[in-house]
């Protein structure tokens, strides 16, 4: 029987459906929000489907998050003036996937082709990787997510109004070996299933919080660690829920615990002879001249990119000072207060962690922005700022460090960054700064639970 990481091809993908004489498939496909959408598909349509594609319908790229069309903002691509049609989709053989509580069922990814990939979020990450192969560079990530678990369902939360939620575990906890003791079950049902379905977790522990885990998943190259880290988010989700559980990768569920990040580890080989483009032990900090231009381009970009990273109005209730979430964009060796760590190692460890990303970030669109933030550094040869020492959090920024803080005023900085235009294209650009400014008007039409409390009465 054929294993699903050896399906390469579109006959490769035939003959496993054949073998476990299935009668449909799933495939899926990622949102401008990271959300997974997809569907079972027959045997004999998949077939079609893997030889010519198949269509999908473009709505999925012209709604938010709770399915709500975006309206009054500058949508070229779908709408009603449109008519929401569908819009061709390729089948990935190579994404093929078990799906290990489905008795069989495989799953596989898809992309959206013609002018739905210009917007589509991992064409968007497939048009940096080029550039980087452009530059004779392979690129290789490795995705680590916070999230809090809870003994809730999707009904009880409701019910609940998502207010007094029970964590699976009380208490801070942050390593702890009586959690993971206790909840071994648990630990191991998760590492098992980041194995069955390629997702592979390096490491699994609880994180300072009730109920916070962090998991960090296998370095591999660009794309498939993008695609690795949507499906964990994904199937985490679904495993929590088929054991009556929920876990959420808000960027900030309480204000009373820090927030959930989503760090990315980078680095980038030449393909030439497969050598670190980093490493340069002749260098302090082992940091090669490429990978101070590398570090420079993230940094002076990081405010022009931040929607990328942080695309939820959430996600900036995170970055405020004390809460382990870089607010200005530094960088540091070995500093965990710095947006940019530096991780000095060897030919094969050497690399840069982007710690400003939130747990709630579209994993396509978040290294996207990371990585070709800094290609575009290496290819304009920039310097970084002076290095971070100490503790990034009580030191005086220069202010064209300083990051945006609100969704939409993030959003207009992406539309006025040249450097964004040219990696990314503008139809991208002007369909996702125009999504993340409809979440900013969506909140405000809302009245929080901290304007009732502090206006209600004595205002």
């Amino acid at each position: 029987m054929m294993n699903p990481r050896d399906v390469k091809t579109v006959e490769d993908a035939k003959r496993i459906v054949e073998e476990r004489n299935l009668s449909h498939v799933k495939v899926g496909l990622f949102d401008i929000d990271g959300v997974m959408r997809g569907k079972y598909m027959s045997k004999s349509k998949f077939f079609s489907a893997l030889e010519g594609g198949f269509a999908f319908c473009d709505v999925v790229l012209g709604w938010d998050s709770n399915d709500q069309l975006y309206e009054n903002v500058d949508i070229k691509l779908t709408g009603w003036h449109t008519g929401y049609p569908d819009a061709p989709v390729r089948v990935l053989p190579e994404t093929c996937r078990d799906i290990p509580f489905e008795d069989g069922m495989l799953l596989f990814l898809c992309d959206f082709e013609d002018k739905a990939a210009e917007v589509c979020p991992r064409n968007v990450l497939s048009r940096v990787l080029k550039r980087a192969e452009d530059m004779g560079f392979d690129a290789y990530a490795a995705f680590e997510y916070e999230f809090f678990m809870f003994n809730e369902t999707p009904d009880s939360a409701r019910e609940k109004g998502y207010r007094n939620l029970q964590p699976i575990t009380p208490g801070y906890f942050g390593y702890s070996m009586l959690r993971s003791s206790v909840h071994s079950d648990l630990y191991h049902e998760l590492l098992q299933l980041g194995e069955d379905m390629d997702f592979p977790i390096e490491g699994l522990h609880t994180e300072t919080g009730p109920g916070v885990l962090e998991a960090a998943l296998a370095v591999d190259s660009a794309q498939a660690a993008a695609d690795k880290a949507a499906l964990f988010k994904t199937f985490t989700k679904v495993w929590a829920e088929r054991r009556d559980m929920m876990a959420t990768f808000m960027a900030k569920w309480s204000n009373d615990y820090p927030g959930q990040s989503g760090h990315i580890h980078m680095s980038l080989r030449n393909k030439s002879d497969n050598k670190s483009v980093f490493f340069d032990p002749e260098q302090p900090m082992c940091m090669s001249k490429a990978q101070r231009h590398f570090i420079a381009g993230q940094q002076k970009l990081m405010p022009q990119m931040l929607v990328m990273i942080a695309q939820t109005v959430n996600s900036y209730s995170r970055m405020i000072p004390g809460f382990w979430a870089p607010i200005d964009a530094t960088w540091g060796c070995e500093n965990r207060t710095t947006a940019l760590r530096v991780i000095p190692g060897s030919d094969k460890s050497q690399r840069v962690e982007y710690r400003l990303g939130s747990a709630d970030a579209n994993p396509y669109i978040a290294l996207a922005a990371a990585l070709g933030a800094g290609l575009y550094g290496i290819e304009h040869e920039m310097e970084p700022e002076e290095m971070i020492t100490g503790n990034a959090y009580d030191q005086e920024h220069p202010a064209h460090l300083a990051l945006p803080q609100t969704l939409v005023d993030a959003a207009e900085n992406l539309k006025k960054s040249e450097a964004a235009r040219d990696l990314f294209g503008d139809a991208f650009v002007e369909h996702y700064a125009a999504t993340r400014e409809w979440e900013g008007r969506e909140f405000r039409k809302h009245i929080t639970d901290w304007e009732l409390q502090r206006y209600f009465e004595i205002i």
